[in-house]
Order: structure tokens, then C-alpha cells, then sequence
């Protein structure tokens, strides 16, 4: 007779039964040292907390009364070729533009409606020369084809019917108000890619592909509402870039994957790979003695605040430009680890190879993608310098390659080294509470069938050997 109680021959490996076997020791270790960083985290942002003073306004930013620009909103409905300097360029007039159309004119002039302002429901003219007003000054315009002496001339916008854009206001020294092109208008246009954006996300991924999306926007907050102020307020931007770092990286981590130890390894890997990307880039930036004033932003940042340190950054753009790729890697290797383990992994060591195995790809392929991201970025620059007529190890050598190359080798280090810090971790916790197998004794969550005490069945009496037969003989007559 068997007992009515019944157990499981399997062995459980789900992720529940791997969490309840660990080790609280290794826990505490893991969640004390993340709280000790959230604790530094809000001591530092303490510290560099802005104090959102006002600030004066770039000269670029401003306009001709030495405040903010002014920009309302239009739309092109009309335009012609024409002569340039025409009277109406950038006035306020009602009706049709005073324009002779002349198929062959050196200008495009274009009529705008003006949608917003004070001056809603009036016309201005946008005009844009285009390369048939330089075709005589350089034999290179000369060979330019018809089609490409009737575009816009550099730095010139392309405009076309029903585009909406965004025009400055400001005062002729007649006291008249007038406009000009600033921007195009994308409101809309980002409103319905930002949309398709979550949707996207949302739908692949559900619920944590939508925090996902909102750790985001609380990445943004933070960048906008702490780090930018902050480094205005002329705190240290290394500092800063750290302190805003960690702060993003417990609010996207904890909010997109959920607390468990699974993400808290992978914080922790990422913490600590983001610690070695500080060193690295302030080793970079001092032993390839780039300044990052090749960029125009950067120099013109210096001669708006002399107190903000160009290297500060330099580095504190290194350091928040690694959060993504060093956050994917992270997340994967914590993931692979607590799936091999829940997958019946035979030992730590098999773990840790395995999941090693799943990183080495992960590697090859993240270190593409931020190259070629970061080459991407600087295509214009590669296009000017390809026909420079310098050198291959001139161009290289060059700040504003040298800036994407110190970029591309502090982050490939940190990738690479990411890889082996999260999957220890995530061994070390997956792994630390697990006893190794003894012969002949089962493993403590899978417990023996428990079997009736009926007496064992008798043997069964070996059958006795057949008898010999013996041949018959014939008898004698």
C-alpha cells in the first residue's frame, strides 16, 4: 500500500526555488553596498544642488533688444524664383508678395502666413538665395548642374509649400517689426514619432517595456532639473556627471527591470563599471591631451562662463554617454546568469562560463554598435577631412577625431570589463547558498518519493533443470 502523499521526482529550478537556497549573507553584502551608494548619491546631490539663479543669455540667443529670442509660427504658401533684395523681405504685409517670377532668378522668395504672434493672420517674405546668386564667384559653382545651381545655397533652408516653420521677431532701426527664418517646426512631427516610439516599445515589450519608457523621462528630469543647472551654478562637472549618473542608473534599473537581486547585481556591475569609466576617461583625456574645443558648443559655452571647466566637460559628457551601453550589458549578464542557474546549471564555475560565453557576443556586438554610433555622429567632419589632403595619422590625430576615439576606447573598456564584474556578482549571489552535491544524497529542494513499508516480494524459485534423455536403441533379433 503507498502513502496518499505524493512527491515531485523533478528537481525545481525555477528562479523562486534558486532565490529562496542564497545565501542572506551574500544578500546583505549586495544591498548594503547599494544602499551605501544611495546614501552617497543623496549626500552629493545634497551638496550640488542648484540654486536656479538666473542666468544671462548667450549672445547667440539673443535677440536685437539683448533679450530672448521672440519666434512665432508660420506657413509657406507660396513661392517663386526671383531676383533677390526684395523691399518686402522680411516685412509684415497683407495680400499676395510684390514678386516678378522669373524661372531663372538667383532667389527663392517665399510668402509666409503667419499662425501665431502679433502679427497672426499677416504675410511676411522669406527669401533664400541659392546657388545660381554665387554661380560667377568660383569655377566650382560654374559645373554645378541646373538642378543643383537652383537649390538653396549653404546654410540656407529648403523650404517648400505647407511647411511649417518658426520665424524671429525683431525691431528694423525704424522701430517696424520684421522676421526672418529661424527654425522648422516639429511639434507635431515629434509628438507622432514619440508616440509611435512608445508604442512600439509598449507593445514588444509590455509593462516593462512603459517603464522602461518612464525611467526615461525621469532620466531627462534629472538631467534637466539637477546635472545642467548644477554645472551652471559652476560645480564641478566630473562631480556632478557621477552623482547624476548613479541617480539615473537606480531610478532606470530598479523602475524598468523590478527590486530583486537579479537587477541589484546588475546595478552593481554597472556601478562599478561606471567607476572604472571615470578613471578611464580622465586617463584618456590627460594622456591624449584633448581639450574638445574643436567643437564650436564647446568654445562658445567657454566664452559665455569662464568658470566652467572645458576637460570638466569633456569628461562629464564621457561619463554620461556610457550609461546606455554599459546599463545593456549589465541587465543581459544578470539575466543569462539567474537563467542558467534557474536552468539547472551543474556548479558556479559552469555558470560563470557559460554566461562568459553570452557576454564575449554581447561584447562584439555592443563595441560595433558604439563605434559606428560614434562615427555616425561625426560623418560630416570624416567627409571635410577625407579631402584635406593631410594625412591618414594627421586626421586621426586631430581633436575632434581624437574626442570620438577616446569616446569609443573609454567605452569599450567598459564594456569589456562589465561583462566579468556583473557575472561574478550575479554567480556570487546565485551561487553562494548552493551546497555541492554529495553522492548518494539529494539535493535539499527535491525531496526522496516517500514509498509504503510493504515487505519485499519473495524470490521466485530458480526452475529445476530438465531431465536427460537418453537414446533408445534397437534391440537384437
Amino acid at each position: 500500500m503507498k502513502s496518499g502523499h505524493s512527491h515531485p521526482h523533478g528537481h525545481s529550478h525555477d528562479l523562486r526555488s534558486v532565490t529562496a537556497r542564497m545565501s542572506p549573507v551574500a544578500a546583505r553584502v549586495v544591498v548594503g553596498l547599494l544602499a551605501a551608494t544611495a546614501v552617497a548619491v543623496v549626500i552629493g546631490v545634497v551638496m550640488l544642488w542648484p540654486s536656479y539663479r538666473t542666468h544671462a543669455i548667450p549672445i547667440q540667443f539673443q535677440s536685437s533688444g539683448g533679450g530672448a529670442t521672440t519666434t512665432v509660427t508660420g506657413t509657406v504658401v507660396a513661392q517663386s524664383y526671383s531676383a533677390c533684395m526684395n523691399p518686402q523681405s522680411g516685412v509684415v504685409f497683407s495680400g499676395d508678395a510684390s514678386v516678378l517670377a522669373d524661372p531663372q532668378g538667383p532667389c527663392l522668395q517665399n510668402t509666409v502666413a503667419l499662425t501665431s504672434g502679433r502679427d497672426k493672420g499677416a504675410n511676411t517674405l522669406i527669401e533664400v538665395p541659392t546657388n545660381r546668386a554665387s554661380s560667377q564667384a568660383s569655377t566650382a559653382s560654374q559645373q554645378l548642374t541646373p538642378e543643383q545651381k537652383a537649390r538653396p545655397q549653404a546654410g540656407q533652408p529648403t523650404l517648400s509649400v505647407g511647411d511649417h516653420i518658426r520665424l524671429t521677431e525683431f525691431s528694423d532701426p525704424s522701430g517696424a517689426r520684421r522676421y526672418a527664418f529661424y527654425d522648422f517646426s516639429r511639434g507635431t512631427s515629434m509628438i507622432v514619432w514619440a508616440v509611435l516610439f512608445v508604442a512600439a516599445v509598449v507593445l514588444v515589450a509590455g509593462w516593462r517595456g512603459l517603464r522602461s519608457v518612464v525611467g526615461l523621462v525621469l532620466a531627462f528630469v534629472i538631467l534637466l532639473g539637477f546635472t545642467l543647472p548644477s554645472i551652471l551654478d559652476g560645480h564641478s562637472p566630473v562631480a556632478v556627471a557621477i552623482v547624476s549618473a548613479a541617480a539615473i542608473l537606480f531610478v532606470v534599473i530598479y523602475l524598468a527591470h523590478g527590486v530583486s537581486l537579479r537587477t541589484s547585481a546588475a546595478l552593481v556591475g554597472t556601478l562599478s563599471s561606471l567607476a572604472l569609466a571615470v578613471v578611464l576617461s580622465w586617463a584618456a583625456v590627460r594622456t591624449m591631451k584633448i581639450t574638445g574645443l574643436a567643437a564650436e558648443q564647446t568654445t562658445s559655452l567657454q566664452v559665455y562662463s569662464a568658470t566652467i571647466s572645458a576637460d570638466g566637460i569633456l569628461l562629464a559628457g564621457f561619463i554620461i554617454g556610457a550609461l546606455g551601453v554599459l546599463n545593456d550589458v549589465t541587465i543581459t549578464q544578470a539575466s543569462a546568469v539567474f537563467e542558467l542557474v534557474g536552468a539547472g546549471e551543474s556548479s558556479a564555475r559552469a555558470t560563470f562560463a557559460a554566461a562568459m560565453r553570452v557576454g564575449r557576443d554581447h561584447i562584439a556586438s555592443t563595441v560595433y554598435t558604439l563605434v559606428f554610433a560614434y562615427a555616425g555622429s561625426a560623418l560630416p567632419t570624416l567627409l571635410l577631412f577625407s579631402v584635406a589632403g593631410q594625412s591618414f595619422t594627421d586626421l586621426m590625430t586631430t581633436d575632434v577625431i581624437a574626442v570620438e576615439l577616446a569616446r569609443s576606447f573609454v567605452g569599450g573598456i567598459a564594456i569589456a570589463m562589465s561583462v566579468p564584474l556583473t557575472t561574478v556578482v550575479a554567480v556570487g549571489l546565485a551561487w553562494s547558498g548552493r551546497s555541492k552535491p554529495t553522492p548518494g544524497v539529494r539535493d535539499v529542494d527535491r525531496p526522496a518519493p516517500v514509498r509504503s513499508a510493504a515487505p519485499a516480494p519473495a524470490p521466485t524459485p530458480a526452475p529445476a533443470p530438465a531431465p536427460v534423455r537418453r537414446p533408445r536403441h534397437a534391440m537384437p533379433d
